[in-house]
């Protein structure tokens, strides 16, 4: 199994991204929500700059912010400066939306979307819905060496719902997943990937299909208990946003979300919505991935921080990891808080990686 890296843009932190090539991880994704971090496209430039070997793509561009042509071009580009270890991520935009105020591209635009993007990253043409109108478009100085479109460029699209990886399947070439607790939901995920294809004429290769899983990691010394501070202070940051993910979809949804989420909802709520309403959504996102807010240090309970993060003894995860390998997923990503995740990057390459 190959271990990439989720980057949170900061376009002064490329050190990480070198560091994670020397260290032997394989993908480095930068996120791409534009009121939460630096431009990707900016990011990726500087580390295809500074790398020879990581693969380096979106982690993932999102089509609600970005027009087709201009994702296009952006990835094309990085793909000039890094030919053959670029690739696209793209997801409709759950949190990039959201921070502004706005929703998710819906799925039967994310879907026309997908299909005017897969053309032009092939340096075809494709047609290009605007304001009602269809116009033929192809990057028309793609052969002067503005972009590359010589070397392929792979296209992971986001799935984290049953309609999603459907359009995984039907328009992918691999996809981004929420991590599968175990083989069996792993199963279940390729079957709706495999539908979406089936539907629109597709076959699925499981060997050439390219699946990745967004998570963070943490390796517990012995006997270290799962709520450490060492624990907190690296992962917490992703349990907080699955926790966000949660609000938003109880907000717009009305999903009141059971399980481990359960015994603190109704004080989260509480906190969140003493908020003014016109600004919550702002609030929301507060700290998203990279730093947990200090009210907000309360909701890291055992059962969230291990619903949401891959958390345990050296040998565990290395054993969970090989289990998710045989049921397809080629890759986890991690994606750890901002201020501990050198820290993270070290022990994940001296005692995961090499075993995996």
């Amino acid at each position: 199994m190959d271990i990439g890296v989720c980057v949170a843009t900061h376009i002064n932190d490329i050190d990480y991204v070198v560091r994670a090539e020397e260290l032997g991880y394989s993908h480095a994704w930068l996120a791409d929500s534009q009121m939460l971090w630096s431009d990707c496209y900016a990011g990726l430039a500087l580390a295809a700059a500074r790398t020879r070997r990581i693969h380096l793509g979106t982690g993932v561009a999102i089509t609600g912010t970005r027009p087709a042509p201009n994702n296009a071009s952006g990835i094309a580009t990085i793909n000039a400066l890094a030919p053959g270890r670029t690739f696209f991520g793209v997801g409709a935009g759950n949190t990039a939306m959201r921070v502004m105020g706005l929703p998710p591209q819906r799925i039967a635009e994310f879907d026309r979307y997908l299909g005017t993007i897969g053309p032009l990253l092939r340096g075809e043409e494709a047609v290009f819905h605007h304001r009602g109108r269809e116009l033929p478009i192809r990057h028309i100085m793609a052969d002067k060496g503005f972009v590359n479109f010589d070397d392929p460029i792979p296209m992971y699209v986001s799935g984290f719902g049953p309609k999603s990886l459907g359009l995984a399947g039907k328009h992918g070439d691999g996809a981004v997943l929420a991590l599968p607790p175990n083989p069996a939901v792993m199963e279940n995920l390729w079957r709706r990937i495999e539908d979406g294809a089936a539907n629109a004429g597709r076959e699925i290769d499981r060997d050439a299909y390219y699946t990745t899983a967004l998570t963070t990691m943490v390796v517990l010394d012995p006997g270290e208990a799962v709520d450490s501070p060492r624990v907190k202070a690296e992962c917490g940051a992703m349990a907080m946003a699955a926790v966000h993910f949660a609000y938003d979809q109880f907000r717009n949804f009305g999903r009141k979300p059971t399980g481990y989420l359960a015994g603190i909802w109704d004080d989260y709520r509480a906190m969140i919505e003493a908020y003014p309403a016109e600004r919550r959504h702002q609030r929301i996102h507060g700290g998203h991935n990279c730093w947990v807010l200090p009210e907000e240090e309360r909701f890291l309970t055992p059962d969230i921080l291990r619903a949401t993060a891959m958390i345990g003894e050296r040998d565990e995860l290395i054993d969970r990891l090989a289990a998710l390998a045989g049921a397809g997923l080629h890759q986890v990503m991690i994606l750890p808080n901002y201020d501990t995740r050198f820290d993270v990057l070290e022990r994940v390459a001296r005692d995961i990686i090499p075993n995996v």
